[in-house]
């Protein structure tokens, strides 16, 4: 997308203006959503964005621009206005060695060409299962998303890199009501894939899956209140790992040392029962990646084993600041954005128990099938999440369907609780900001078992 003399020049002027490193972040993105509420089509959109970031590091420094010009004149000179407060010249070869390199491509499902009016069609069948289910099904939400992300990565130490992304995530939800009671059943699956992943999803699974906990939770009872164990179901349940746990790995926090693991690696953090990945090289998930917004080729990394920390996420900056080697973690929203170490598809590795024997050992407790929305201090990783769809365990067996409940706790303090986790994982895709804008990024675990955690609810 971009000249290489063009890059060249403009990495040739960087560098002579005292630039370290330089690199230049080119980016294509077409979208299109669509939405669908009270049977109606709505927000019907499509869009096409273009543009060209700019980053110079001097020494333990970074400073970032961007543009939409391809012109290499306006490049060169918002690379002047970067490099503005750092006048030492420096003597250089004028010509930077590119070298194309070829990435390992993860698999995903491929692109297809679907109209519209298709795709319109589907969503009404869905919207008509859904409402059909039950009389006391008050709204139907459905929304479609796909991206097509192309990239290319020019670097002052010859890297030249181009990767094609595309995104679909297609979310439902179901709103239940009776009286003034009102309960929701949502599931909201992504993949890095065209649209031929939204249409092997199952139109069947989903309206059942949504209508029926929705329902579930509108004959809810209120919840009781207190210190108690808590069976947390896989998927989108690793929400609260990578709240509470995933940010404070990431060098972006590590750097300022804002992060309560800052100097805890080859320490046991967690239960010896739990072992973390990152991983950004698994086919088809919404958070992988072929190669990193800083071109180099991702991995999975290994954060915790055996309730030891191993490592952290890394990009250039944060191997400058902390001296961790880059996992192939950059990454950024957009061009706009300066990139930094974010994570991909995180998840707890499965263990060896079913759902019935985590249940079984519990007595009595919660089980929180489905989690809901929640907020977190990455400073302190102390959270607050809440269960979209719970249930009362009464010696080892589910009861009542409660509303209402809370998770609250700390990261340190609930990994360290984790004792026993089951061996069916799944995973969930969802958007995850932080300093670099919002990424694709998949959460996941099989079912755990966490001994003891303070549920918010009724008294």
């Amino acid at each position: 997308m971009l000249d290489k003399n063009t890059a060249n020049d403009v990495i040739f002027e960087a560098l002579s203006l005292g630039a370290s490193f330089c690199d230049i972040f080119i980016e294509k993105n077409e979208t299109q959503s669509f939405s669908m509420n009270s049977s109606k089509i709505k927000d019907i959109k499509s869009g096409l964005d273009f543009g060209i970031g700019i980053r110079l590091i001097f020494k333990d420094k970074s400073l970032y621009g961007y543009t939409n010009s391809i012109d290499k004149e306006e490049l060169i000179k918002l690379t002047r206005i970067l490099a503005d407060q750092y006048k030492k010249k420096t003597i250089i070869e004028n010509t930077i060695a590119f070298k194309t390199k070829k990435i390992q491509e993860i698999s995903y499902l491929p692109e297809k060409d679907v109209d519209l009016a298709q795709k319109i069609l589907r969503f009404h069948e869905l919207d008509k299962m859904v409402r059909s289910s039950s009389d006391k099904i008050h709204q139907v939400n459905i929304s479609l998303m796909q991206r097509k992300q192309n990239i290319e990565i020019f670097d002052s130490e010859g890297l030249h890199v181009t990767d094609f992304r595309p995104y679909c995530r297609m979310a439902s939800t179901a709103i239940a009501k009776e009286g003034t009671n009102q309960a929701t059943g949502s599931w909201a699956p992504g993949a890095r894939g065209g649209y031929s992943f939204a249409e092997s999803l199952d139109l069947q699974m989903i309206s059942e899956k949504i209508s029926t906990s929705a329902l579930n939770s509108l004959r809810a009872k209120p919840c009781p209140a207190g210190e108690m164990p808590v069976v947390i179901d896989n998927g989108f349940g690793g929400v609260i790992f990578h709240e509470a746990c995933g940010h404070s790995l990431e060098t972006t926090s590590v750097e300022k040392k804002s992060s309560v693991f800052w100097d805890k690696k080859g320490e046991m953090i967690a239960n010896e029962a739990l072992s973390a990945v990152d991983d950004g090289t698994m086919d088809g998930l919404w958070g992988s990646l072929n190669c990193d917004d800083e071109g180099m080729d991702t991995q999975r990394t290994q954060l915790i084993k055996d309730g030891k920390l191993t490592n952290f996420l890394s990009d250039r900056m944060g191997e400058i600041k902390t001296g961790h080697q880059r996992t192939g973690s950059a990454r950024r929203e957009s061009y706009k954005y300066a990139p930094a170490s974010r994570m991909r598809n995180t998840f707890i590795e499965p263990g060896k128990y079913s759902l019935e024997e985590l249940l079984e050992s519990m007595g009595d407790g919660l089980y929180a099938k489905s989690m809901g929305g929640g907020s977190v201090n990455p400073g302190t990783g102390e959270f607050n999440f809440s269960v979209q769809e719970g249930y009362l365990v009464k010696n080892g067996k589910l009861t009542d369907c409660v509303k209402g409940a809370t998770l609250i706790g700390r990261g340190e303090e609930i990994m360290q609780n984790i004792s026993m986790v089951g061996s069916d994982i799944d995973y969930s895709a969802g958007t995850c900001g932080s300093v670099s804008g919002g990424v694709p990024v998949t959460v996941g675990q099989p079912p755990i078992k966490v001994d003891k955690i303070l549920v918010g609810g009724h008294a």
